[in-house]
C-alpha cells in the first residue's frame, strides 16, 4: 500500500478532516450471519434483563452490590471475606476473553458485548423503524427543521429515553438488588430521593451513550480495542478482506456485464462500497484489520449479497486469518493458544477447588485491641475477644456456640450462651477465653476454636492468646 492509502490510519472513522464528529449512518444489515447475531442477541438480552430478577436458593442470580461489598455470581453469594474468589473469577474472565481474542479476534464485541447488543439490536433498529434506512437518514439529517423532521426526532428521542430509563432500572437492580428496587418503586420515588437521583443519572448516561456517543464507546472508550492489537497475530481468525482475490494484479474495478475481469487482471472486488456503507463504525474493511472493527460481520453479509448478484463466488470478506489469505494455511491450535488454555484450565480448577472448600459460615475471632490478659481466681488467665460470624446461606444457623479445641479452658459469651445467625447476615459480639496458667507454655499461644450449631461443628477458626511471660 502506498502512503496515500495509509492515511486512514491517521484518524478514526468518526472524526472528519476538521476534527469534528462525523456522524455515521450505516445501512440496515441483512443476511445469514446477521440473522444468527439477532438470535444470539435476543437470548443475551433476555438474560441481561432477567438475571437480577431470577433467584436460586433465595439468592439473586447476578448482583454486584459494590457499596455493601456483596456479590452474587450465578446464585452463589460472595461476601467481603470471599473477595479472593471474586478476584480469581475476574482473572478467569480476562484470560477467557484474551484466549478468544487470540483465536477469533474481537468476536466478543460483535456478538456478545452488551454495548453492541443494545446499540445494534435495540436502538439502531428503532432508528431504522422511525427514520428509515441509510439514504433516508442522511436526507433527514440534511433537510430543514420541518414538521416531519421534528416529529421523527421527538419520537425517536422519547423512545430512546424510555428504553434508557428501563435499562437504568435493570442496571440498578444489579447494584442494589431486585427486591430492594421493587420495594423502592412501590414505596414511591419521593421516599427514596437518593435512589431517584442515581436512577436519573444512570438514565442520562445510557441516553448519552446510545443516542449520541454510540460507536465511539467501542472506538475511544473501550480498552478492549487496544488490547486486541497486542493479542492479535497473523494466525488469528478475524473478519478479513481477501485482498489476494479482491485486488489481483491490477486492483479492484467497477462491475461491467460481459467483461472478463480475470483476463484484464482485476480482482473480484467491484468497488461498490457497500461493505463501507453497512459498517456501524464507518471503516473500510478492505484496508485490513483496524482498531474500529468490532467483528459484527455486517460487511460479510453485504459482500456475499453483492457477489451473488454479480455471479461471483461468496467469501470475498469472511472469517479468516492473514496466514489463510496469504499462505493458505488453515487455523491450528498453536502453542500460544495452548498456553492460554492451560492457564485458563488451572485457574478454573483452583476456583472450583476453593468453592468446594468454602464454608457456609465465616468465623473471625480477634483479640480486643488495646487489651492485655487478666488474672482471675484459681490462677486463671483471661483474654477478651470480639467475634464476627457471617452466614452466607439462605437459612438461619441456630443454637450457635463455641468450644476450645486446642487447649483446656472455657469460652464465655457476654450475651446468652446460644444464639442464632440470621440468613445472609452478620452476627457479632464479645467473648472471654479463660485458660488455666498450668497449661500455658508460651506468652503467646495459638488457639483453635470450633463453631457449633447444636452438636454439629460447622466451622473452625484460630486466634492468639496472651499470657504473662513468667508462665512460659
Amino acid at each position: 500500500m502506498g502512503q496515500d492509502q495509509e492515511n486512514f490510519r491517521d484518524s478514526i472513522g468518526t472524526i472528519d478532516e476538521e476534527g469534528k464528529r462525523a456522524w455515521i449512518f450505516p445501512k440496515k444489515p441483512s443476511g445469514r450471519l446477521y440473522r444468527y447475531r439477532k438470535y444470539v442477541s435476543y437470548v443475551l438480552l433476555i438474560f441481561l434483563i432477567s438475571a437480577p430478577f431470577v433467584k436460586i436458593n433465595g439468592n439473586q442470580f447476578l448482583m454486584f452490590n459494590v457499596l455493601e461489598r456483596r456479590f452474587n455470581i450465578f446464585g452463589l453469594p460472595f461476601w467481603p471475606q470471599d473477595f479472593y474468589l471474586f478476584v480469581i473469577l475476574m482473572i478467569i474472565g480476562v484470560v477467557f476473553v484474551a484466549l478468544f481474542t487470540v483465536a477469533f479476534g474481537r468476536i466478543f464485541c460483535g456478538w456478545m458485548c452488551p454495548q453492541t447488543i443494545f446499540m445494534e439490536m435495540v436502538f439502531r433498529r428503532i432508528e431504522f423503524w422511525i427514520d428509515g434506512d441509510r439514504g433516508a437518514q442522511i436526507k433527514l439529517e440534511r433537510q430543514e427543521w420541518n414538521a416531519e423532521k421534528i416529529r421523527k426526532r421527538i419520537t425517536k428521542w422519547i423512545a430512546f429515553f424510555i428504553i434508557s430509563f428501563l435499562i437504568a432500572n435493570v442496571f440498578l437492580a444489579y447494584l442494589i438488588g431486585s427486591d430492594r428496587l421493587i420495594r423502592y418503586i412501590t414505596d414511591g420515588p419521593l421516599q427514596h430521593v437518593s435512589t431517584l437521583v442515581s436512577l436519573t443519572l444512570f438514565t442520562a448516561v445510557f441516553y448519552f451513550v446510545f443516542a449520541w456517543f454510540r460507536e465511539q464507546v467501542c472506538i475511544i472508550a473501550c480498552p478492549y480495542g487496544r488490547m486486541q492489537s497486542v493479542l492479535l497475530d497473523n494466525k488469528s481468525i478475524v473478519v478479513a478482506y481477501d485482498h489476494k482475490r479482491g485486488e489481483a494484479e491490477n486492483g479492484r474495478k467497477k462491475f461491467r456485464k460481459s467483461e472478463d475481469r480475470n483476463a484484464l487482471g482485476h480482482g473480484d472486488c467491484i468497488d461498490c462500497l457497500q461493505c463501507v456503507n453497512v459498517c456501524p463504525t464507518g471503516i473500510d474493511i478492505r484496508n485490513g484489520t483496524q482498531l474500529e472493527c468490532v467483528n459484527c460481520t455486517a460487511c460479510i453479509d453485504e459482500c456475499d449479497t453483492i457477489m451473488e448478484k454479480v455471479d461471483l463466488p461468496k467469501g470475498l470478506i469472511r472469517y479468516a486469518s492473514e496466514d489463510e489469505i496469504v499462505k493458505k494455511k488453515k487455523f491450528k491450535f498453536n502453542p500460544r493458544l495452548k498456553g492460554y488454555t492451560a492457564v485458563l484450565t488451572i485457574l478454573t480448577g483452583i476456583l472450583v477447588g476453593m468453592l468446594f472448600l468454602r464454608s457456609d459460615l465465616e468465623a473471625n475471632i480477634l483479640r480486643l485491641p488495646g487489651q492485655l490478659y487478666e488474672h482471675k481466681d484459681g490462677n486463671i488467665i483471661s483474654n477478651v475477644y470480639t467475634y464476627k460470624l457471617v452466614n452466607k446461606t439462605t437459612k438461619n444457623v441456630e443454637n450457635v456456640h463455641f468450644k476450645l479445641l486446642s487447649h483446656q479452658g472455657i469460652i464465655k459469651l457476654v450475651r446468652h450462651e446460644d444464639f442464632s445467625v440470621p440468613a445472609q447476615e452478620l452476627s457479632e459480639g464479645t467473648l472471654f477465653i479463660e485458660i488455666p496458667n498450668s497449661t500455658i507454655k508460651k506468652d503467646t499461644e495459638k488457639l483453635k476454636i470450633g463453631v457449633y450449631s447444636s452438636d454439629e461443628m460447622i466451622e473452625t477458626t484460630t486466634t492468639t492468646f496472651l499470657a504473662p511471660r513468667s508462665y512460659k
